[in-house]
């Protein structure tokens, strides 16, 4: 008996082909965006891929699978999916290599001054030696130490890179050493080296504050998580610390940071990420000094479409032999 399987998200027509050759024994069916779905289908699904679109769960009585299109999981838990015994897979492994790639990149133009010099290129003024030299110059990354929030798959690969450019890593993690929990997918280089970094528990957090120089966020936002980073955790960052934020919002107070930037404390500030998305036009984020503004762009992977591919034909032949998914999310620990 063939599998029901459900997308609601708009990839390629040639994606569908190409599953249905790798999946022939697989019923492929799909939801546009405002479309009403078919009750009888619904009834008989076996896997809901999806990104933003969840129903009921009594309107799927037999769903076997929620393959999410996203790596965090915050928005499932408003969903009754949540509360259901039915498993939640992520798009976890398809992101560290852009996502490192990008924090890296932040670090690079925040110590290389560059939302100093974007601000002289748009008012075409060109410094003098001695402003090049006193607000210019670069600060130093080797033997810097570079502090992580979340050491997982990400963090590594953040690691990773950081350790080539002669930096001291620092991590935290929430099982207190580097090793994956489960097993996960995987598409990305290794990540040799990261295994250098010094990694502590969650309850080291104001260790990690006090002894980064420069601060990447990148855990899952969970119940744990949520307001982690405030006023008194940024207060214990050294003067002059980098932060730089790719996880979610929600986890680090953002009028907390504003404040501690406008002080001259934290020197350079990169947000992927906020509160409420879209940023508005209102927010101080767009012109505010020594900050980037992105908008949540840090995990858009190049080889998206192959790598999800991938991991649904995967997690549909798992599903097909009765065998554990890939990137099957721990309820307990919330990601």
């Amino acid at each position: 008996m063939s599998l029901n399987y459900l997308c609601t998200l708009s990839l390629p027509e040639s994606w569908f082909e190409e599953l249905g050759r790798r999946a022939p024994d697989v019923a492929i069916h799909r939801l546009a965006a405002g479309q009403e779905p078919d009750p009888e289908l619904l009834d008989r699904l076996d896997m809901l891929h999806t990104s933003e679109w969840f129903p009921e769960a009594s309107q799927v009585p037999r769903l076997r699978c929620v393959q999410l299109d996203t790596s965090g999981v915050d928005h499932v838990r408003r969903t009754t999916l949540w509360d259901t015994t039915i498993p939640i897979a992520t798009l976890g492994g398809i992101a560290p290599v852009p996502m490192a790639e990008y924090a890296m990149m932040t670090v690079l133009e925040l110590a290389h001054r560059m939302p100093l010099i974007e601000r002289h290129r748009a008012d075409r003024s060109w410094p003098t030696n001695a402003d090049r030299l006193s607000t210019l110059t670069p600060r130093q990354l080797p033997g810097a130490t570079l502090g992580i929030i979340g050491y997982g798959r990400i963090g590594r690969e953040i690691s990773r890179l950081a350790t080539a450019f002669g930096m001291n890593v620092l991590g935290l993690s929430r099982t207190g050493s580097a090793a994956p929990a489960a097993e996960k997918f995987d598409t990305g280089r290794q990540t040799a080296g990261a295994d250098r970094a010094e990694i502590l528990p969650m309850s080291g957090l104001d260790e990690v504050m006090r002894r980064s120089d420069i601060l990447v966020v990148v855990v899952p936002l969970t119940e744990l998580t949520r307001d982690m980073i405030g006023a008194r955790e940024l207060g214990l960052l050294p003067a002059g610390a980098l932060v730089v934020n790719i996880a979610r919002g929600g986890i680090v107070d953002e009028q907390a940071l504003l404040d501690r930037l406008r002080s001259g404390a934290i020197a350079g500030v990169a947000l992927d990420v906020f509160d409420e998305e879209p940023l508005t036009a209102a927010s101080a984020w767009w012109s505010e000094p020594g900050t980037l503004v992105t908008p949540h762009v840090a995990g858009l992977a190049p080889q998206y479409h192959a790598q999800t591919l991938d991991l649904v034909v995967e997690n549909l032949s798992r599903l097909a032999d009765g065998r554990p998914l890939v990137n099957e999310v721990d309820r307990v620990s919330g990601y």
